[in-house]
């Protein structure tokens, strides 16, 4: 890896098939997938299949968390799932005078009511009771690239010296009448009449950021180093009338050659593909035009066939996927994560052994 990068000293996450790290970790090696019939039906009155998580498993809201003028059902189950993974992330660093800043990736599809992203990173301070420093906190609304662009975010600040310690995750929940309604139509939920689609899932994910300076003093032991993340964009996105090349994601993966972050060729990939077919197209126009960049033997990974899509949370969960595996050595560094949203945006990082 190279000079500039920056370490992993914690993550957490909560899926639908784990509520730690660790247990999704087993769960995903194990291809353990949970998709059940929800009570949401879709056009056809047909129950819309999700992967959920387990209901029992999730912590309250705080009250004033939950008394908090025009709190949606959708809001409150995104603080919900943040809540574990944010406290597992941290458990690791000692309380300081500051809080670590927050990089966050909201959904990228809204609902009747738009998501107003600073005030839910504000109720998610209050509901974890300040486990981040307000004053230094961003969200993004571009789904599953917005997850590695938070870490790209959230790492460029610690390049800079503007913090020691920084968190980057993602939250998404697609539990929600009107977005599943709308994936209907357009014919992209997983049913017994539209088998090219995809099982929408929820999750949340976050990965605590130092510089390797910052995590010596506080006696913290890296588990990956990972690159500056590298970001393009689709032209021909699913809801674009341009031709679907599949330039942004080779786009992407050039950058990242270019800039010899990887340090090494590519063992592992990590992929947001979601089980449309749409998807497909992208990865072999990206691996022909950077072949040199993977080992002959590179394995390749969808956590999506088990978790469901986790839209904003994808690229969070699957660096703490890589993080877990490299650290139990059951993968080869180093791992790219790639992740690509509806509407164009690409992103992609490197992560292998500190």
């Amino acid at each position: 890896m190279a000079a500039n990068s920056v370490v992993v000293v914690g993550v957490g996450m909560t899926t639908p098939v784990g509520l730690t790290t660790a247990e999704t970790a087993a769960s995903v090696c194990s291809a353990t997938m949970l998709f059940a019939e929800t009570p949401i039906h879709d056009r056809r009155s047909e129950p819309f299949i999700l992967a959920e998580v387990i209901e029992g498993g999730l912590p309250g809201l705080r009250k004033e968390v939950a008394a908090a003028p025009g709190l949606t059902s959708r809001e409150a189950r995104m603080l919900r799932l943040a809540t574990m993974p944010l406290r597992e992330c941290l458990k690791s660093l000692k309380p300081g005078p500051v809080a670590p800043g927050l990089v966050l990736a909201l959904p990228e599809l809204q609902t009747t009511l738009p998501l107003d992203g600073q005030r839910f990173l504000q109720l998610l301070a209050q509901q974890t009771e300040g486990s981040f420093n307000p004053k230094q906190c961003a969200a993004t609304h571009v789904g599953r690239a917005g997850g590695l662009a938070a870490i790209g975010q959230a790492a460029e600040t610690i390049r800079q010296g503007k913090a020691r310690f920084m968190l980057a995750g993602g939250v998404d929940t697609y539990r929600d009448p009107y977005v599943l309604g709308t994936l209907d139509l357009e014919k992209r939920v997983k049913s017994s009449v539209h088998l090219d689609g995809f099982i929408p899932g929820e999750g949340a994910a976050f990965a605590l950021l130092a510089s390797a300076e910052a995590a010596a003093a506080a006696e913290l032991a890296p588990l990956v180093r990972i690159s500056p993340v590298f970001q393009a964009v689709e032209s021909g996105h699913l809801y674009s009338k341009d031709p679907y090349r599949g330039d942004g994601l080779a786009l992407a993966i050039e950058k990242l050659a270019a800039s010899g972050a990887a340090g090494a060729p590519i063992a592992e990939v990590y992929s947001s593909m979601n089980g449309e077919s749409h998807w497909g197209k992208e990865w072999g126009v990206s691996f022909i035009r950077n072949r040199a960049v993977f080992t002959p033997d590179h394995s390749t990974h969808h956590p999506a066939d088990c978790l469901g899509d986790t839209g904003a949370a994808s690229g969070p969960i699957m660096l703490g996927l890589v993080v877990h595996g490299l650290q139990n050595q059951y993968r080869r560094g180093p791992c790219l994560i790639y992740c690509s949203s509806d509407r164009g945006q690409r992103a992609v990082v490197a992560a292998g052994a500190a």
